[in-house]
Protein backbone atom coordinates (compact mmCIF):
# COMPACT_ATOMS: atom_id res chain seq x y z
CA UNK A 1 0.00 0.00 0.00
CA UNK A 2 1.19 3.28 -1.16
CA UNK A 3 1.89 6.27 2.45
CA UNK A 4 1.22 9.08 0.28
CA UNK A 5 -0.68 10.23 -2.37
CA UNK A 6 -1.45 13.40 -4.25
CA UNK A 7 -4.86 14.63 -5.42
CA UNK A 8 -6.23 17.72 -7.08
CA UNK A 9 -9.62 18.86 -7.57
CA UNK A 10 -10.20 20.17 -10.75
CA UNK A 11 -13.53 22.08 -12.29
CA UNK A 12 -15.25 25.32 -13.44
CA UNK A 13 -16.22 28.31 -10.90
CA UNK A 14 -18.93 27.37 -8.51
CA UNK A 15 -18.43 23.56 -9.16
CA UNK A 16 -17.47 22.84 -5.62
CA UNK A 17 -14.25 22.26 -5.90
CA UNK A 18 -13.04 23.77 -2.45
CA UNK A 19 -16.01 21.70 -0.66
CA UNK A 20 -14.93 18.56 -1.65
CA UNK A 21 -11.44 19.32 -1.09
CA UNK A 22 -12.20 20.21 2.60
CA UNK A 23 -14.34 17.19 2.91
CA UNK A 24 -12.20 14.93 1.61
CA UNK A 25 -9.04 16.41 3.58
CA UNK A 26 -11.39 15.57 6.91
CA UNK A 27 -12.06 11.93 5.70
CA UNK A 28 -9.14 11.55 5.07
CA UNK A 29 -6.62 12.88 7.02
CA UNK A 30 -5.11 14.97 4.01
CA UNK A 31 -2.97 18.02 4.38
CA UNK A 32 -5.20 20.33 1.87
CA UNK A 33 -4.01 23.23 -0.46
CA UNK A 34 -6.27 25.36 -1.36
CA UNK A 35 -6.61 28.02 -4.52
CA UNK A 36 -5.77 31.73 -3.45
CA UNK A 37 -8.98 33.68 -3.71
CA UNK A 38 -9.80 35.54 -0.70
CA UNK A 39 -5.80 36.96 -0.09
CA UNK A 40 -5.78 37.35 -4.53
CA UNK A 41 -4.39 41.30 -4.85
CA UNK A 42 -5.63 41.20 -8.28
CA UNK A 43 -8.92 39.07 -8.45
CA UNK A 44 -11.82 42.09 -7.88
CA UNK A 45 -9.40 44.58 -9.75
CA UNK A 46 -9.36 41.57 -12.38
CA UNK A 47 -13.67 41.00 -12.95
CA UNK A 48 -13.69 44.72 -13.06
CA UNK A 49 -11.62 45.08 -15.95
CA UNK A 50 -10.50 41.60 -17.53
CA UNK A 51 -7.82 43.21 -20.53
CA UNK A 52 -6.23 45.26 -18.09
CA UNK A 53 -5.39 42.91 -15.15
CA UNK A 54 -5.14 39.07 -17.02
CA UNK A 55 -2.07 38.58 -17.66
CA UNK A 56 -1.40 40.16 -13.79
CA UNK A 57 -3.50 37.54 -12.73
CA UNK A 58 -2.67 35.01 -14.60
CA UNK A 59 0.76 35.17 -13.62
CA UNK A 60 0.07 35.33 -9.73
CA UNK A 61 -2.19 32.49 -10.11
CA UNK A 62 0.66 30.29 -12.26
CA UNK A 63 3.60 31.27 -9.62
CA UNK A 64 1.28 30.71 -6.49
CA UNK A 65 0.07 26.96 -8.38
CA UNK A 66 3.88 26.09 -9.39
CA UNK A 67 5.25 26.72 -5.91
CA UNK A 68 2.04 24.79 -3.95
CA UNK A 69 2.54 21.77 -6.53
CA UNK A 70 6.29 21.91 -5.93
CA UNK A 71 5.52 21.57 -1.94
CA UNK A 72 3.38 18.85 -2.57
CA UNK A 73 5.54 16.46 -4.41
CA UNK A 74 8.28 17.12 -2.21
CA UNK A 75 6.32 16.77 0.99
CA UNK A 76 5.85 13.75 2.66
CA UNK A 77 2.19 14.13 3.53
CA UNK A 78 -0.92 12.75 1.43
CA UNK A 79 -2.34 16.31 -0.34
CA UNK A 80 -5.56 16.88 -1.79
CA UNK A 81 -5.27 20.24 -4.16
CA UNK A 82 -7.99 22.74 -4.77
CA UNK A 83 -7.78 23.37 -8.42
CA UNK A 84 -4.80 22.20 -10.35
CA UNK A 85 -1.86 24.40 -12.05
CA UNK A 86 -3.20 22.68 -15.40
CA UNK A 87 -6.26 24.18 -15.41
CA UNK A 88 -4.48 27.71 -15.26
CA UNK A 89 -2.91 27.63 -18.81
CA UNK A 90 -4.86 24.95 -20.35
CA UNK A 91 -8.75 26.64 -19.14
CA UNK A 92 -8.65 30.53 -17.86
CA UNK A 93 -5.82 31.66 -19.66
CA UNK A 94 -6.38 30.23 -22.85
CA UNK A 95 -9.62 31.57 -22.81
CA UNK A 96 -8.58 34.87 -21.71
CA UNK A 97 -6.61 35.13 -25.20
CA UNK A 98 -9.45 33.73 -27.44
CA UNK A 99 -11.77 36.22 -26.03
CA UNK A 100 -9.62 39.18 -26.43
CA UNK A 101 -8.78 39.46 -23.25
CA UNK A 102 -5.24 38.99 -23.13
CA UNK A 103 -3.21 40.21 -26.15
CA UNK A 104 -0.91 37.39 -28.02
CA UNK A 105 2.24 39.17 -26.89
CA UNK A 106 1.52 38.07 -23.40
CA UNK A 107 -0.14 34.95 -23.60
CA UNK A 108 2.90 33.54 -25.72
CA UNK A 109 5.13 34.98 -22.75
CA UNK A 110 2.98 32.83 -20.76
CA UNK A 111 2.45 30.00 -22.33
CA UNK A 112 6.47 30.12 -22.68
CA UNK A 113 6.69 30.51 -18.99
CA UNK A 114 4.00 27.70 -18.29
CA UNK A 115 5.70 24.87 -20.32
CA UNK A 116 9.25 26.05 -18.53
CA UNK A 117 7.12 25.08 -15.33
CA UNK A 118 6.01 21.62 -16.60
CA UNK A 119 9.50 19.92 -16.86
CA UNK A 120 9.55 20.14 -13.08
CA UNK A 121 6.65 19.19 -12.03
CA UNK A 122 5.34 15.19 -11.03
CA UNK A 123 1.31 14.89 -12.24
CA UNK A 124 -1.06 14.74 -9.02
CA UNK A 125 -1.75 10.53 -8.66
CA UNK A 126 -5.32 11.13 -9.01
CA UNK A 127 -7.08 14.28 -10.41
CA UNK A 128 -10.94 14.17 -9.65
CA UNK A 129 -12.73 16.68 -12.38
CA UNK A 130 -16.84 17.80 -11.03
CA UNK A 131 -18.60 18.31 -14.18
CA UNK A 132 -21.21 20.72 -13.80
CA UNK A 133 -23.90 22.05 -15.77
CA UNK A 134 -23.79 26.13 -16.20
CA UNK A 135 -27.07 26.40 -14.21
CA UNK A 136 -25.71 24.78 -11.12
CA UNK A 137 -22.32 26.75 -11.30
CA UNK A 138 -24.66 30.22 -10.88
CA UNK A 139 -26.63 28.89 -8.88
CA UNK A 140 -23.55 28.30 -6.53
CA UNK A 141 -22.21 31.67 -7.49
CA UNK A 142 -25.11 33.18 -5.85
CA UNK A 143 -25.31 31.06 -2.95
CA UNK A 144 -21.71 31.81 -1.74
CA UNK A 145 -21.74 35.66 -2.47
CA UNK A 146 -18.77 36.61 -3.76
CA UNK A 147 -19.15 39.91 -4.44
CA UNK A 148 -16.67 39.84 -7.51
CA UNK A 149 -18.46 37.16 -8.82
CA UNK A 150 -21.63 38.22 -9.05
CA UNK A 151 -20.28 39.73 -12.09
CA UNK A 152 -19.50 36.97 -14.09
CA UNK A 153 -21.19 36.49 -17.54
CA UNK A 154 -23.07 33.42 -17.71
CA UNK A 155 -21.22 33.55 -21.52
CA UNK A 156 -18.04 33.17 -19.84
CA UNK A 157 -18.86 30.41 -17.63
CA UNK A 158 -19.92 28.61 -20.88
CA UNK A 159 -16.87 29.39 -22.34
CA UNK A 160 -14.33 27.97 -19.78
CA UNK A 161 -17.08 24.63 -19.79
CA UNK A 162 -16.54 24.23 -23.37
CA UNK A 163 -12.52 24.35 -22.86
CA UNK A 164 -13.06 21.88 -19.89
CA UNK A 165 -14.46 19.16 -21.97
CA UNK A 166 -11.54 19.52 -24.18
CA UNK A 167 -8.98 19.28 -21.95
CA UNK A 168 -10.78 16.62 -19.71
CA UNK A 169 -10.92 14.76 -23.07
CA UNK A 170 -6.94 15.09 -23.86
CA UNK A 171 -5.87 14.57 -20.39
CA UNK A 172 -3.23 11.94 -20.24
CA UNK A 173 -0.78 12.74 -17.29
CA UNK A 174 -2.11 10.09 -14.90
CA UNK A 175 -5.55 8.42 -13.43
CA UNK A 176 -8.36 10.53 -14.07
CA UNK A 177 -12.35 10.58 -12.23
CA UNK A 178 -14.98 12.26 -13.55
CA UNK A 179 -17.79 13.28 -11.26
CA UNK A 180 -21.50 14.66 -12.28
CA UNK A 181 -22.14 16.51 -9.96
CA UNK A 182 -25.89 18.37 -10.45
CA UNK A 183 -27.77 15.86 -8.83
CA UNK A 184 -25.92 15.70 -5.75
CA UNK A 185 -25.44 17.38 -2.65
CA UNK A 186 -22.70 16.08 -0.88
CA UNK A 187 -21.71 19.39 1.06
CA UNK A 188 -25.17 18.39 2.96
CA UNK A 189 -26.59 15.34 2.34
CA UNK A 190 -24.55 12.98 4.02
CA UNK A 191 -25.66 9.88 1.12
CA UNK A 192 -25.16 11.65 -1.67
CA UNK A 193 -21.53 12.27 0.17
CA UNK A 194 -20.70 8.64 1.02
CA UNK A 195 -21.91 7.48 -3.10
CA UNK A 196 -19.06 10.36 -4.23
CA UNK A 197 -16.98 8.24 -1.55
CA UNK A 198 -17.97 4.78 -3.09
CA UNK A 199 -16.17 6.28 -6.60
CA UNK A 200 -13.21 8.22 -5.04
CA UNK A 201 -12.21 4.75 -2.99
CA UNK A 202 -12.50 2.45 -5.94
CA UNK A 203 -10.03 4.62 -7.54
CA UNK A 204 -7.75 4.95 -4.84
CA UNK A 205 -7.69 1.28 -4.19
CA UNK A 206 -6.74 0.79 -8.06
CA UNK A 207 -3.74 2.97 -7.22
CA UNK A 208 -2.74 1.16 -3.89
CA UNK A 209 -4.14 3.42 -1.46
CA UNK A 210 -5.95 2.06 1.31
CA UNK A 211 -9.17 3.68 1.82
CA UNK A 212 -10.67 4.48 4.76
CA UNK A 213 -14.36 3.07 5.39
CA UNK A 214 -17.43 4.79 5.18
CA UNK A 215 -18.72 4.75 8.61
CA UNK A 216 -16.08 6.42 10.10
CA UNK A 217 -17.96 9.77 7.58
CA UNK A 218 -20.37 9.63 11.10
CA UNK A 219 -18.45 10.83 13.08
CA UNK A 220 -17.28 13.93 10.80
CA UNK A 221 -19.26 17.25 10.64
CA UNK A 222 -20.43 18.20 7.56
Amino acid sequence: MKSKIFVAVAGNIGSGKSSLTRMLSSHYGWKSFYESVEDNPYLSDFYADMNRWSFNLQVYFLSKRFNDHKRIVEGTESVIQDRSIYEDAEIFAKNLSLIGKMDNRDYTNYVELYKVMMQYLQPPDLLIFLDARIETLLKQIAHRGRDYEQSIPKSYLEQLSEHYKDWIRRYNLGPLLVIPSDEVDFVHERCDFNRMLLLIQGKLMELGYPAVPLKNLQRQTL
